[in-house]
């Protein structure tokens, strides 16, 4: 995994810009259609998301293997949580009658596309059936970068998986947020925008 400097995530160099900085991209610009992005733009976007987080995907696996062989070392608990293996839900899952554990626990929303996946945003909450049912700013990320996929005929599906097994304790639990998010870099997480230059956001 490369090194992330969390003091420094505002430095790091932008790879691409997705629009032009005249371009508002503002809440209330959600449902407007002027976020024009070019879809070659759009896909090497998303790829070097997934390079990264199948390297993290990859890096954990093998050394959850090596630890069971020889457990030498200990695995810090972030690198355990494999996101992907996780059920995935409807993001409008309160509407059907799928049962959400009402505890505690950790969120992760995914990207599926043809052959891959990538973790687009991650966040922690004290109520895993109630945190994504009402306002929250990634679902307006979301709903510019669905616009921009359906603009270019790109294939995506996004879903929202839960990770019940998590602190009790709220400062435990955003610890745990904390390194989970810069272990994947998911693009939708205010920590990580400079890092993807990720304009579907309000900033």
């Amino acid at each position: 995994m490369e090194n992330f400097n969390i003091n420094n995530i505002s430095n790091q160099n932008r790879q691409f810009e997705l629009f032009g900085s005249n371009t508002n991209t503002s809440i209330n610009f959600q449902h407007t259609n002027n976020l024009k992005i070019e879809g070659e733009t759009l896909t090497e976007w998303r790829k070097k998301i997934h390079n990264h987080q199948l390297k993290i995907s990859e890096d954990s696996q093998n050394k959850n293997m090596q630890q069971t062989i020889l457990p030498i070392k200990k695995i810090s608990y972030e690198k355990k949580i494999d996101p992907f293996s996780l059920q995935p839900l409807s993001l409008n899952f309160w509407r059907t009658n799928q049962h959400i554990h009402n505890g505690p626990a950790m969120y992760f929303v995914i990207d599926t596309m043809i052959n891959s996946k990538i973790i687009l945003y991650i966040g922690e909450t004290n109520s895993a059936n109630k945190r994504w049912k009402g306002e929250h700013d990634c679902k307006n990320y979301l709903t510019n970068y669905k616009e921009a996929l359906a603009d270019n005929n790109l294939s995506s599906h996004q879903d929202i998986r839960f990770y019940l097994d998590v602190p009790k304790e709220v400062k435990l639990r955003r610890k745990l947020e904390q390194q989970l998010i810069y272990l994947w870099l998911p693009p939708f997480n205010k920590e990580t925008r400079d890092r993807w230059t990720t304009t579907f956001t309000n900033n």
